[in-house]
C-alpha cells in the first residue's frame, strides 16, 4: 500500500474563510480517507485584531464594518451560522491564545493520551478536530470571546479533554513552542492567509475561498502522479 499524501493545512480560528470552508475540508477526508494525512497548523492573521481591525478598517466602519462584512460572508453560506454580534460586542483581542490551546490539544493526541482515530459522533473528525471546529463555533455561533483561556478551557471540559495536561502543555511552554513551529512554516513557505492547503512538499498552495472540486482535483493529480513526473496542476 503507498503512503498517504501529506496535507498540511494552515488557518487563523478567527478567519471566516476557514469558518466556512470546514465543510471543504470534511468533505476531502471523508471521500479520501487514509489516502491523505492532514497536518493542521495556525498562523495568527488575527494576533492584533486592535490593529488589523480597529486600525485597518478604520475607513470601513472599523468593527462594525467588519461585523458587517463577517456578517455579509456568511449569508452566502447555509451551511453556517453567524451570531449578529459577532466583532460587534464579542471582540477577542487575538487568536494566538486559541491557537495556543490547539497546539495543547494537539500535544494530547501525540502522546496518545487522547485517541487520534475518527470518532462516528464527530461526523468522521478525530477528537482534535472536533475540539478545533467548536473553538470555530464558540466564536463564530455563540459569539463567546475565545482569545480568553477560560472560555478555551470550558470548550475543553464540553469536549471531556484532559485539563491538567491541557494546563501543563501550556505552563510549560511545549504548546508556545508547537505554536512557534507553525509560525516559522508560515515565513518559511511564504504563506499568504487563511485558509491554506500545502500540497507536494510546499510546491503546491491553494489559499483563500477555493472551491471544493478545485482542492479535489490538485489533490487526486498528486495522488495519481507517476514516481518521478512533475504533475500538470
Amino acid at each position: 500500500m503507498s503512503q498517504p499524501l501529506p496535507i498540511s493545512y494552515f488557518s487563523d480560528t478567527l478567519c471566516v474563510w476557514a469558518y466556512v470552508s470546514q465543510i471543504r475540508l470534511d468533505e476531502l477526508r471523508a471521500n479520501l480517507g487514509d489516502q491523505i494525512e492532514l497536518s493542521y497548523h495556525f498562523i495568527s492573521l488575527f494576533g492584533c485584531t486592535p490593529k488589523r481591525l480597529a486600525e485597518g478598517w478604520k475607513d470601513r466602519g472599523g468593527y462594525a464594518g467588519f461585523n458587517e462584512h463577517v456578517l455579509g460572508v456568511g449569508a452566502q453560506f447555509d451551511h453556517v451560522r453567524i451570531h449578529p454580534q459577532v466583532w460587534k460586542e464579542c471582540r477577542p483581542y487575538s487568536s494566538a491564545m486559541s491557537h495556543l490551546f490547539l497546539k495543547a490539544v494537539q500535544l494530547l493526541e501525540r502522546g496518545g493520551e487522547i485517541s487520534d482515530a475518527p470518532q462516528e459522533e464527530f461526523n468522521g473528525r478525530t477528537l482534535f478536530e472536533e475540539t478545533a471546529w467548536q473553538v470555530r463555533v464558540a466564536f463564530f455561533e455563540q459569539a463567546r470571546d475565545i482569545g480568553r483561556r477560560e472560555v478555551l478551557l470550558g470548550v475543553a471540559e464540553q469536549m471531556q479533554l484532559p485539563l491538567a495536561s491541557i494546563e501543563h502543555s501550556l505552563n510549560s511552554g511545549e504548546a508556545m513552542a508547537e505554536l512557534f513551529r507553525d509560525q516559522e512554516m508560515k515565513e518559511s513557505f511564504r504563506l499568504e492567509g487563511s485558509p491554506t492547503y500545502l500540497l507536494d512538499n510546499g510546491r503546491q498552495k491553494l489559499y483563500g475561498n477555493v472551491g471544493y472540486r478545485i482542492i479535489e482535483a490538485n489533490v487526486q493529480e498528486l495522488l495519481k502522479k507517476p514516481q518521478g513526473q512533475a504533475s500538470w496542476c
